[in-house]
């Protein structure tokens, strides 16, 4: 009996650690609990290069807070390219409402790369410009089409969105994507793998459905998952990650 109190402790403590942060992401506000998705806010902020002005070819990465309650937790991400003279920018990002409606969770949509994710503030995560990008370009359209989740979705632990934007990262190591350890389902690599590299591509995580591992790398320092929450430090960076926080400290380069 003093063992199942001693664990049923070490429990209550797990759980009160891990839902500290996103109990402090709902008191600060970053989680939009009672938005009206038909209503938020999906304008253009009006950040990205305007294709008709910058010629070259961009690759950019992005992030929100995920709608309603799972920004206390979680990030949304999307992928944006645009070809050398394209006349507008080309999205991928995976949507669960598609599939939870009968569809494919892929989406590809031409427009504004830089869009409020129903309300939330995007924040780029990679900007990629110049003439060697029109190579990753085809890199990250063939990772697209590669993508082996096509046809699922899961929140928690994924695949998701995030899953999708490491998938492709892991692909296309030269982009350097480091993902905020608020982007849950990251370190989802399947069911029947439990390694590889980072999404940056400067080091390498073991995961084990993506609910519990570890993840070394040089952009990302150190991160635990544990219940697909994220933990971590970055030395180089001088940054903590926290779970439903994310990164405090340096911004990475």
């Amino acid at each position: 009996m003093k063992a199942f109190f001693t664990l049923l402790r070490r429990m209550v403590l797990l759980a009160m650690v891990l839902l500290a942060g996103p109990v402090v992401a709902v008191a600060g506000g970053l989680a939009r609990m009672n938005a009206d998705w038909r209503t938020a806010d999906r304008s253009s902020m009006g950040s990205a290069p305007d294709p008709a002005v910058v010629a070259e070819p961009i690759v950019q990465v992005y992030g929100a807070r995920a709608f309603g309650w799972r920004g206390a937790f979680a990030v949304h991400t999307w992928i944006a390219v645009k070809r050398a003279g394209a006349p507008a920018f080309t999205t991928y990002e995976v949507i669960g409402w598609r599939y939870w409606h009968g569809g494919s969770p892929m989406s590809v949509r031409q427009g504004p790369p830089d869009r409020k994710w129903f309300g939330a503030m995007p924040e780029v995560y990679v900007d990629r410009r110049g003439p060697e990008v029109e190579a990753l370009i085809d890199r990250i359209e063939a990772a697209v089409a590669a993508y082996p989740f096509h046809d699922i979705y899961r929140t928690w632990p994924g695949p998701n969105s995030n899953t999708f934007t490491a998938s492709v990262a892991r692909a296309v190591p030269e982009l350097g994507l480091e993902l905020p350890p608020t982007a849950i389902g990251k370190d989802y690599l399947g069911a029947t793998s439990i390694a590889a590299a980072s999404p940056s591509g400067t080091g390498f995580q073991i995961s084990l459905l993506g609910l519990l591992g570890i993840m070394v790398g040089v952009e990302e320092g150190l991160e635990v998952n544990v219940l697909g929450l994220s933990f971590g430090i970055d030395p180089l960076g001088l940054a903590i990650k926290l779970p439903g926080i994310g990164r405090v400290g340096a911004n990475p380069s």
